[in-house]
């Protein structure tokens, strides 16, 4: 039985466009910008400054630890020294449903929020931030419950129940709604206003800031603390961040109509149909393991990770098997992100480029690297960035396209560097940021070289993850502190801060910071 259903890339486009209105007559009349935004805070013209990643974090109580709540109160001692919290996806799990914000949320990150003494009293669709949490949908914003799931949770038992599961599963009686519930929470959802008047009012109060690209959405850390749509850029101490969501962007080509095509395709079909008999083996076993027994306990968790890793190889092999007129990429947006690179380096006032997303192109964790989005993603990355190169030239006097690059999807923490891939994706520093809420995991066994047709393409210098087995099992949950300094090209200074569970006791650590 399927846990989740990931909707059609058209059909997100679709909804999200819908919701902030997308070029309504009404925002084009004014010029504005419903990709950019301006953090006004008072600070932004300032060279240094620093701020926070987290990723992969909507988890809650699991075990009866809330590793999540760890990680928050791993930055609040930085809070406030940092402009600004990115948040690399993933942001409610299991199938981003709008209950699970105040428990998944608002709780854990009450210090960021305005009111946040009392997080109960918050709604999920009306949150401000005193300090902002800038984030990217990952795949669980996105999901929905399967038909029969959905049907069945309408008794409002937890799904857990339903499959007679002793698995701490974070489902609540609905999905995302295609992602929904994250642009209620974090989106200015303009498609609530229903007559002119109002959205004129409401453009003429919020859309007041300039940029290079005309008005844009003026984002006021205490006051008002929304985003313009599902992918953003902002500009802050003269570097540009590009925010992308791809979510949109990672199906991969579909399977050719040929005898191998068709060979490929039986293969996929059967590895479907083992993993769903591993599932329900999992799921079988679980009924009969005592979560309040420590080692039982430590059982089922493992149980879990091996779940959830089973449920995202058969999404990936469902993106795969699907018709081939269903397949879709987000056109708009690659050529909105290949634009807006290039006009980042035709502007002297930038002095560097960060992007973050959620899938990763570049990854060692045990079961990411091999799987089909991870290959669209980078391919279609690629393309961008090579058009980008050739069009800016020497503008970039031998530096990369883009400074670093920030993901989640991979339940860890990563940083890895490319090589000479043959491609404009050469010599950049990537981080994975996904450890920050449940369901850490394992490196792959392969080790810390990415190796693409018998060519050293990347490396990874760290990783942080599930390790161990048994009583020496540890769990190293994760988020960052990247300090920026340098005046004409920048230096990241990254501080991993990890909160590890350990024999059943917590074990705060800072390790050695990275300086790239």
């Amino acid at each position: 039985m399927k846990l989740v259903s990931d909707p059609a890339i058209a059909k997100k486009i679709q909804k999200m466009n819908q919701r902030v209105r997308w070029q309504d007559p009404l925002i084009k009349k004014r010029g504005i910008d419903q990709t950019s935004l301006l953090l006004e805070d008072g600070q932004a013209d300032n060279p240094e400054f620093s701020f926070l990643v987290v990723g992969d974090s909507g988890s809650g109580r699991h075990g009866g630890q809330n590793p999540q709540r760890r990680v928050a109160e791993l930055t609040l001692p930085h809070m406030n020294d940092c402009r600004f919290m990115l948040h690399t996806g993933d942001v409610i799990y299991l199938v981003g449903s709008s209950e699970y914000y105040q428990q998944n949320f608002i709780q854990p990150y009450k210090e960021y929020l305005v009111g946040g003494e009392h997080p109960k009293k918050i709604a999920y669709n009306n949150m401000t931030f005193r300090v902002p949490i800038l984030p990217v949908p990952g795949n669980h914003d996105y999901y929905d419950l399967p038909i029969v799931l959905n049907l069945l949770s309408i008794t409002t038992l937890p799904i857990r129940q339903l499959l007679r599961s002793r698995l701490d599963m974070d489902v609540g009686i609905h999905g995302s709604g295609t992602g929904d519930a994250y642009a209620k929470a974090f989106l200015d959802y303009l498609c609530a206003f229903k007559f002119p008047g109002d959205l004129n009012r409401h453009l003429d109060t919020y859309y007041t800031a300039k940029t290079d690209t005309g008005r844009c959405l003026s984002y006021q850390p205490g006051q008002f603390t929304r985003l313009p749509n599902r992918y953003y850029t902002f500009r802050y101490g003269g570097i540009d961040f590009f925010a992308l969501d791809s979510n949109t962007f990672n199906d991969p080509p579909p399977i050719p109509e040929t005898a191998e095509g068709d060979a490929e395709r039986r293969i996929l079909e059967q590895r479907r149909q083992e993993f769903e008999q591993q599932k329900q083996q999992i799921l079988e076993k679980s009924t009969k393991l005592n979560p309040n027994d420590p080692s039982e306990a430590e059982d089922l968790d493992d149980l879990y990770v091996k779940l959830s890793q089973i449920e995202e190889l058969v999404v990936d092999i469902d993106k795969q098997l699907a018709p081939q007129q269903a397949t879709h990429t987000d056109v708009e947006q690659l050529k909105w992100l290949k634009q807006r690179l290039i006009e980042s380096w035709h502007n002297s006032q930038v002095r560097g480029r960060v992007v973050y997303f959620h899938h990763p192109p570049y990854v060692t964790e045990a079961t990411k690297w091999q799987q089909a989005q991870t290959l669209a993603i980078r391919s279609r990355l690629r393309e961008v960035f090579n058009a980008v190169a050739a069009t800016v030239g020497d503008l970039t006097q031998g530096r990369a396209v883009v400074d670093l690059v920030l993901n989640g999807h991979a339940h860890c923490l990563e940083y890895l560097q490319t090589y000479d891939t043959g491609y404009a994706d050469s010599l950049i520093n990537w981080i994975v940021c996904g450890g920050s809420g449940f369901s850490l995991r394992r490196q792959r066994t392969e080790g810390a070289d990415l190796v693409d047709e018998d060519k050293l393409i990347a490396r990874s210098h760290l990783y942080v993850g599930r390790n161990g087995h048994g009583s020496q099992k540890r769990r190293p949950y994760s988020c960052l502190r990247i300090d920026v300094t340098g005046e004409h090209q920048p230096k990241f200074i990254v501080q991993p801060l990890v909160a590890e569970w350990y024999q059943r006791q917590w074990h705060n650590h800072q390790l050695e910071p990275l300086i790239i």
